[in-house]
């Protein structure tokens, strides 16, 4: 009987072994250089340029002057940049609010209830529609006068509501209508992480006599830390940069109820010309937004899962 002795493995000179990375190194580099290029071109660029005009007088009618501080100085002594922060902030409340609790409810019903893939499609085509149109939409069906919404309270004997032209009504309507747009992407997200919770997990407390409300709050929710930090940062971002249902619907009225500092800051920019003062608004909200989501992904702990 004949033994074949296995051929001994030869390791590759340590030469050999660099070039292949360097070559692996190119193949990536040629593969990410049009997101490279885009990024630069489309996102990099316009931020520093924006931070220069930050520093200066500019009108888009005569070149850039600079003035220094003057423009940050002036947007912290302005009531209406302080005003358009808290009606913003407000929405911000509302909209991820009643975003995260209807997801997370629509995801435990999917997850405990049905894993229907047209149920899944059903709740994702609000998302798929652009935001215009949404909010079209809604200011038609919502209209004072010939609204469909409104012709049904009449039709009932009850009151007209100006959702849009009443300032009490006019922010949480805006907020309604993108939890409405959004909340079934969302809770596709949160049904993404429920998916990946081991079912022995569920199974050891139904042993135990848990009931739904118990697994929910001690074993469904704590192991969805990571995706729940990653869509309040996503929908508090999302949030501050409310600007088309409020373009296409009240313009920031009524009495400025609805100017959300994304309004005010295109306002300043394109109906007044203050170039300058729009770019250092908008350095100040992103030096807010990296501030606030710098705060929750430590308060959440994102980096850290109970699965592991």
């Amino acid at each position: 009987m004949t033994h074949v002795l296995p051929r001994a493995r030869i390791a590759a000179p340590p030469g050999s072994r660099r070039r292949r990375r360097q070559g692996d190194g190119r193949v990536a580099l040629f593969f990410i250089a049009p997101v490279l290029l885009g990024f630069a071109v489309f996102y990099l660029y316009p931020t520093i340029r924006g931070f220069w005009w930050s520093f200066t007088d500019y009108s888009l009618l005569a070149e850039p002057q600079f003035v220094g501080l003057e423009n940050y100085a002036a947007a912290m002594a302005d009531p209406e940049f302080w005003n358009s922060m808290a009606v913003t902030l407000y929405y911000v409340v509302l909209n991820v609010g009643s975003q995260t609790l209807l997801a997370l409810l629509l995801a435990a019903l999917m997850h405990r209830l049905t894993r229907s893939i047209v149920v899944r499609t059903t709740l994702l085509l609000p998302w798929l529609v652009p935001n215009v149109t949404v909010g079209l939409i809604w200011l038609w069906l919502l209209d004072t006068n010939l609204g469909f919404v409104n012709r049904m309270l009449d039709s009932m004997g009850l009151d007209k509501i100006g959702f849009f032209t009443n300032p009490a009504f006019a922010l949480p309507t805006i907020s309604l209508i993108n939890t409405w747009a959004f909340v079934g992407y969302t809770a596709l997200l949160f049904y993404a992480g429920m998916l990946q919770i081991p079912q022995d997990t569920y199974e050891a407390a139904s042993i135990d006599g848990a009931g739904e409300f118990r697994t929910f709050f001690r074993i469904t929710l704590p192991l969805l830390r990571p995706i729940l930090a990653l869509v309040l940062v996503v929908s508090l971002i999302g949030s501050f940069q409310i600007f088309d249902t409020v373009a296409v619907t009240t313009k920031g009225g009524p009495v400025n109820a609805t100017r959300v500092i994304y309004y005010y800051i295109y306002q300043q920019a394109f109906t007044y010309f203050h170039m300058g003062y729009a770019a250092t608004m908008a350095i100040v909200l992103v030096l807010i937004l990296g501030v606030l989501t710098f705060v929750q992904l430590r308060l959440l702990r994102a980096s850290e899962s109970q699965l592991a």
